[in-house]
């Protein structure tokens, strides 16, 4: 069945075959999808098929090195996009990972919901101590999520997005679970 985390709006859960016109439809919006790093252009059913083998593979093993997760809508139990945590290091201690809400679903707080949940099961659950993310210029709305959740920008990377083909910067930012628990339950301090 795998691993669920529910939050009063969203359950964060495995993918699953019922989902496949929804992350295609999704991931196929290029508004959306020049945020991402490693998204084709056009986004096929076929992609959404090697991706759930994908997934499936991943939490068969014994240890994950990542969970990726569909974000279900509690009220409409439909998938809105996607969360992820990845590059698991247990001996390190850290994790990254991304996520997309779909275009009708943004600007309602669901991405600042789901990526919270998962920063709770990372340092909770796992006991990571340092999340490492990160955004691609002018996708300003994923610095200020970050931000608001403690992240801090530690470097920039050239970077490539796969959609659209473009040269990019990525600017890369850390979450330390010291500073997550500093401010966790806090309403955060805008700078």
């Amino acid at each position: 069945m795998g691993i669920r985390i529910e939050t009063s709006r969203l359950v964060l859960r495995p993918w699953s075959e019922e989902d496949i016109e929804r992350l295609t439809l999704g991931l196929n919006d290029l508004a959306l999808a020049k945020w991402l790093a490693f998204v084709p252009r056009p986004y096929s059913t076929s992609h959404a098929e090697d991706w759930l083998r994908r997934c499936r593979e991943i939490a068969a093993s014994r240890q994950p090195v990542a969970y990726e997760f569909a974000i279900e809508l509690r009220s409409e139990r439909l998938a809105i996009g996607g969360v992820s945590l990845n590059k698991i290091d247990r001996q390190a201690g850290t994790g990254g990972g991304g996520i997309w809400i779909a275009k009708s679903y943004q600007g309602h707080g669901y991405g600042r919901e789901a990526f919270e949940a998962k920063i709770r099961f990372a340092f909770g659950a796992l006991g990571l101590t340092r999340l490492v993310n990160g955004y691609f210029d002018g996708n300003e709305s994923s610095w200020a999520m970050q931000r608001k959740l403690g992240y801090r920008r530690v470097g920039e990377v050239a970077s490539r997005c796969m959609a659209d083909g473009r040269q990019t910067i990525e600017h890369v930012t850390t979450l330390l679970r010291s500073d997550w628990d500093d401010r966790d339950g806090k309403t955060p301090i805008e700078p």
